[in-house]
């Protein structure tokens, strides 16, 4: 049964998560926003996945940097420097007695509207702040069986319409490629640009190895994804040919290995791509082919080094 990239070992622990509303820490069953919310209104807003590694979140400034170009590019004032944000992050993981094993998302909307209208200036007050940590870890049967895909008819969207950049609250075409994909009985959708070149995934990034070579696509049709970002460095040190480039089914259906980056589960194989398998190099741990392995531990080194913990470092 198809269960989705981003399904999860449950933990008793998250039925009593505290969450941060606006600095303040509630328990979850109490964690509300206004029904005249932006962010519930009209999906204004902008979001980040945060992975809370041994007291450090993976990969912060990257993160930061993303969720301050999108607001900028929204107008929407956070009302909150990147120092005071972080301590905002730290202080709800403290609340929670958390360092490890932890997805946070972080989501900012314009904040409270004074009737339910598209317009920013109807924007009553301060932007919304909520933090929302929970104990979660990948599946081991991701890594053992390897996902599926299939390739849906929802196309990416370019810059010309709604720019692929912007990490926003609104996912409506994800969330269609992945109704799709879900009633075809995969794991998570293949998305196709406007000229029928590979994109991405509905909420992970796609690679494929060819002859020895890493490619993912070019970039122009696809979230800024920090992972994605992670893995091309951490091939280049690495000495690995990684690139950046059109490609299309026909590459990925004669590819000799797949796999799929994402915050949560980092490097996860791939073994079928629209009912077609992919080659078994694994074992009966983990699918993954030879240089979907390298990569991911250079990928680890990379995270490691760029995990920041609370103060200075931050």
């Amino acid at each position: 049964m198809a269960t989705g990239t981003q399904d999860y070992i449950g933990d008793p622990r998250n039925d009593h998560v505290l969450v941060s509303v606006d600095g303040e820490l509630l328990p979850r069953d109490k964690a509300v926003v206004s029904v005249f919310d932006a962010g519930f209104v009209l999906g204004d807003g902008v979001w980040e996945g945060l992975r809370l590694i041994e007291g450090k979140i993976a990969f912060l400034h990257a993160h930061l940097d993303r969720l301050y170009d999108g607001a900028k590019m929204l107008m929407i004032d956070i009302g909150l420097s990147r120092e005071a944000l972080v301590a905002r992050l730290f202080d709800c993981l403290d609340g929670n007695g958390m360092q490890d094993g932890v997805h946070i998302r972080l989501m900012v909307t314009r904040g409270r509207k004074r009737s339910p209208y598209q317009d920013p200036r109807l924007t009553i007050g301060a932007a919304t702040v909520v933090i929302i940590p929970e104990w979660k870890l990948p599946r081991p049967e991701l890594y053992a069986r390897g996902i599926s895909l299939f390739t849906t008819h929802v196309r990416r969207t370019g810059p010309a319409d709604q720019d692929p950049k912007l990490n926003s609250h609104s996912k409506l075409n994800d969330i269609l490629a992945c109704i799709q994909a879900a009633n075809a009985g995969a794991d998570e959708a293949l998305m196709l640009d406007d000229r029928g070149f590979v994109a991405t995934c509905n909420s992970t990034h796609f690679f494929i190895v060819r002859n020895g070579e890493v490619w993912t696509s070019g970039g122009g049709f696809c979230l800024r994804g920090i992972t994605r970002d992670a893995v091309l460095r951490a091939g280049r040190r690495g000495g690995l040919p990684v690139a950046e480039r059109d490609f299309s089914l026909f590459d990925v259906y004669a590819a000799d290995e797949a796999f799929v980056t994402g915050t949560f589960a980092g490097l996860t194989p791939v073994s079928v791509v629209d009912g077609r398998a992919m080659p078994v190099l694994g074992d009966e741990r983990d699918a993954s082919g030879p240089l979907t392995r390298r990569l991911r531990d250079l990928y680890f080194e990379i995270r490691a080094e760029d995990a920041r913990g609370r103060g200075a470092d931050a």
